[in-house]
This record gives C-alpha cells, structure tokens and sequence, in this order.
C-alpha cells in the first residue's frame, strides 16, 4: 500500500511539472475534434487600381512637301493688310489697338480660343473697333492639321464657340493655321466651318524677339502691294513688335495703303 501512495504522489508531480512548461496551452477535452489547418491558398486581394490599356494614339500624318493651294496670300488689291497673331494679351493687345486707332487703320486678329476665353472683353474691343477676327485654334496646336480630322473640327469648333460666346454673333471669315503648316485636311475642316484659309505674305519673324528696328527693316523690304504682313500681339513679349508698329505702319500706307481683308 505504501509503494502505491507512493507511485500515485510521483504520478501527480509529473502531471503539475507538465502543465507549467507550456502555460499558454489549452488542453481540449476528451473527445473533442481538433481544428484542421486549411490547405487552401488565400484569395488574392485585387489591386485598388488595375491597369487600364490605353488605345494607342493614331500616327500624325506627313507634312506636305508644298503648301497646299488655296491659301490665302495677298489682298487682291494694291493696299496690304497686317495681321495680328496668338491673341488676344492683356499686356499687348490693348496697346496694339491704341496704335491702331491713332493710325486710323484696321487689322486682322487671329485669336487663340483659351485666350479667347481668359479675356473675352479684348474680343469685344476688336470686334467694336472695327477689326475683324479670324480662328488660330484652340490651343496654338502646331500639329494640329496632321491630326485626326474629328481633332481638327472639334478644335476649330470649339474655338468659334468661344468667340461667339465673347461676342455673340461676330463673324469670324478666316482661320490661320499655327505655324502655317498646312494640310488638305485643315483646308477642308476650315471651308466647312465657312472660314477661309488665311496665310501670308509677309513674315518679320517678331515670334523670335528681333528688335524693333529688324522687324521694320524686314517689313519694308519684303513688302509688295496687296501683300499680307504676319506680326504678334500675343503667345510672349511683344515690346519689339509694339515699338516698331508705328514707324512700319506709316511706312506701309505711304507706299502702299493699308486695307481691311475681304
């Protein structure tokens, strides 16, 4: 009886000596299941921004190698005409029509739509003025004619509704080409809007800030009756091209007369 007391105390210390090692245990009755681990893998979880193809953008068409026909590049009469480009600028363009208005002359301004849109007040000076307006897109997209021709109308469009909306109305007759870089597909869309394509003759190249007496130089010398003469009252500064505006517009009706396109 002794070496069973005995046993029994052993047997218990053993079992108190076991639960101790692994505190954090929890012992599961008898019969209960025991938990299965899953062997399936975890579902990805999808990406909170899965790519997206873009459809690739169509090629540009080619230049042509020459200017398409049918630009517009002289008055049809013995006066020349001056242009303004890029437009309108608060900074410029309202010191271009003052010198204008002291001439007691008329241009053409080809106006950029988002300028438009900035400063439709401008568009209303023009156009009370006595100027007449012309479409140079929306934007200035120089790449704009080798694009799709749905690009080009919507552009073009867009454009007139922003003029219309300065200046409901206002007839806009032309539509210059940024660049002058041409295509048949830009002289279609421009003929449907009921624009003419207007080019020129004339170019100083006052976009590359030559000074003033440059530009008056390049004018001159280039110039011939009915000529159509490419200056800027927006798209940068315009000090050089405002300083030579006078001398070079008095040269010009001197010797030839300044007139408005028709």
């Amino acid at each position: 009886m002794q070496a069973r007391a005995v046993l029994a105390s052993v047997l218990a210390m053993a079992l108190v000596l076991s639960g101790c090692a692994q505190p954090d245990r929890t012992i599961a009755p008898a019969g209960a299941p025991r938990p299965v681990e899953s062997t399936t893998p975890p579902t990805p979880t999808p990406s909170p921004h899965p790519g997206v193809t873009k459809p690739a953008k169509p090629p540009l068409r080619p230049l042509p190698a020459k200017l398409p026909a049918g630009l517009g590049r002289n008055t049809g009469v013995r006066p020349v005409a001056l242009t303004f480009d890029d437009g309108p600028s608060p900074a410029w363009t309202p010191k271009v029509l003052d010198q204008l208005k002291a001439a007691k002359v008329t241009a053409t301004f080809c106006v950029v739509g988002r300028e438009v849109q900035r400063h439709p007040e401008l568009v209303r000076r023009i156009v009370r003025e006595g100027h007449q307006l012309c479409n140079h897109s929306w934007r200035h997209d120089l790449d704009l004619a080798r694009r799709p021709v749905a690009e080009i109308r919507a552009d073009l469009d867009r454009t007139n509704k922003a003029i219309q909306k300065a200046v409901p109305g206002a007839k806009v007759p032309f539509y210059r080409q940024p660049g002058g870089r041409w295509t048949s597909e830009v002289l279609g869309v421009a003929k449907a809007l009921g624009m003419r394509p207007l080019h020129w003759s004339v170019d100083p190249q006052d976009w590359d800030k030559p000074n003033a007496a440059t530009i008056g130089k390049r004018v001159h010398t280039a110039s011939r009756p009915g000529a159509i003469v490419l200056l800027h009252d927006g798209g940068g500064n315009r000090a050089a091209t405002l300083a030579a505006c006078p001398k070079l517009i008095a040269d010009l009706k001197q010797r030839f007369g300044i007139t408005r396109l028709r």
